[in-house]
């Protein structure tokens, strides 16, 4: 099982951090994971990529998941400081595309 931190900043949007492999085990809690934070209200959502070690297809869809509730509700989800290895699975599906990496949490909402 995969450790998922999650903190609300002051302005609102919700920070997700998963440490270690989101892969087909891990994508169903994730999966859960966002879907609360929409129900809770937090439309606005970063995950943090820094500590997630490995990305596979079902942990990549559990994120693709997350946005599309979040465009739904009103808001976006956007991912930032992905590892190196989460980056490449990112190009390699062309995913960086919808979901541009930022660099840092802090300004990924900003304009």
């Amino acid at each position: 099982m995969i450790e998922i931190d999650v903190f609300r900043r002051p302005d609102g949007v919700a920070v997700v951090v998963p440490q270690g492999r989101l892969n087909m085990v891990a994508a169903r809690q994730m999966k859960d994971l966002l879907a609360i934070l929409l129900e809770e209200g937090s439309s606005r959502i970063v995950v943090d990529l820094d500590r997630t070690t490995f990305l596979d297809s079902s942990g990549l869809g559990a994120l693709i998941g997350g946005l599309k509730g979040a465009r739904q509700a009103g808001g976006d989800l956007r991912i930032a400081r992905p590892t190196p290895e989460v980056l490449t699975v990112f190009q390699l599906t062309n995913m960086d595309k919808v979901l541009r990496p930022r660099d840092d949490v802090e300004s990924a909402f900003d304009a």
